[in-house]
């Protein structure tokens, strides 16, 4: 540590990229996301995955407040390739000074309740893409909520592979998708869980199940799900207790609400992802809590 503490004291942009990250990570060093983003900007220069990081806090309020206008700032001024795919694909978006959307999405129900709802075009090819390459690398087998402890766990109803947008990679592309599914489902972003990142393949599944976690003040209310592709065959999300079976289509977003009017799970919201009978699905699912959510701290510190 000494070593890397001297290097970063010279000057050295990878030195402080590593004691940033040290700060972030809580290992070695006690995590300060205050700290971690002071690092983090003195490393930006020569440091390009350093400036990366800094715009991702920026935007979402990691270690200060939320500023969208600053972390374009900064995305205008990087200079690698991944920057200028950002920038392309925000010049397309109808977005306002905060990140969020000119016009809020509309759904069209897909129950006689309105308790089902989907979302068509909610993003296009060009930013589903974007989704599941940005992530492509991260995929892991998927884990779930365990019931009985709330930790995260290999369970066989879900088989798919998996990767999360965790706060030090939420581009402004991801953050503005984040921000988009807000304006959609009339909550605050930071009720969102970090966005997750699903492949299925061939044969893979997930099992009937409910998104309500039991042993929690943070439930989750609803959950947005989002398809970033098409050219397989299977992989419908089916609702058995209202008999609906969901066919999906590249770019639309389905939402659903998990709770009753006083809190309890609603046990229609049981639902399944059919077996994949052909090749790949890639899903993005976003789901939102009660309360606001912290990715730092966990969601029970509310």
């Amino acid at each position: 540590m000494k070593l890397t503490r001297d290097a970063r004291d010279k000057g050295d942009a990878g030195a402080q990229f590593q004691w940033a990250m040290w700060r972030l990570i809580g290992d070695p060093l006690p995590r300060d996301l205050s700290a971690a983003r002071i690092w983090l900007a003195r490393a930006r220069l020569g440091q390009t995955d350093a400036a990366a990081v800094e715009i991702a806090l920026t935007a979402n309020g990691s270690g200060g407040p939320q500023n969208w206008q600053q972390a374009r700032l900064l995305l205008d001024a990087a200079t690698d390739d991944a920057a200028e795919v950002q920038r392309r694909l925000l010049l397309k978006m109808q977005l306002d000074d905060s990140g969020m959307p000119l016009e809020v999405p509309l759904g069209t129900p897909l129950t006689d309740d309105s308790r089902i709802g989907r979302f068509p075009a909610f993003l296009s090819p060009d930013e589903c893409a974007h989704v599941a390459q940005a992530m492509a690398m991260r995929m892991e087998p998927a884990l779930v909520v365990d019931p009985a402890t709330g930790r995260q766990t290999l369970h066989p109803v879900r088989t798919s592979d998996s990767a999360v947008v965790s706060p030090t990679v939420e581009n402004l592309a991801l953050r503005a998708i984040n921000l988009r599914i807000a304006a959609a489902t009339s909550t605050h972003v930071d009720q969102g869980e970090p966005l997750t990142i699903l492949r299925y393949r061939r044969g893979q599944q997930f099992r009937p199940h409910h998104d309500a976690l039991s042993q929690t003040r943070n439930q989750r209310s609803m959950t947005m799900l989002i398809y970033l592709n098409e050219g397989f065959v299977g992989g419908e999300t089916i609702f058995p207790s209202y008999d609906l079976s969901i066919v999906p289509k590249g770019g639309d977003a389905i939402l659903f609400h998990n709770l009753l009017n006083d809190g309890m799970p609603d046990p229609k919201m049981r639902h399944a992802g059919a077996p994949v009978r052909q090749g790949s699905k890639w899903l993005a699912t976003r789901w939102i809590r009660t309360h606001r959510y912290d990715p730092w701290r966990g969601p029970e510190n509310i």
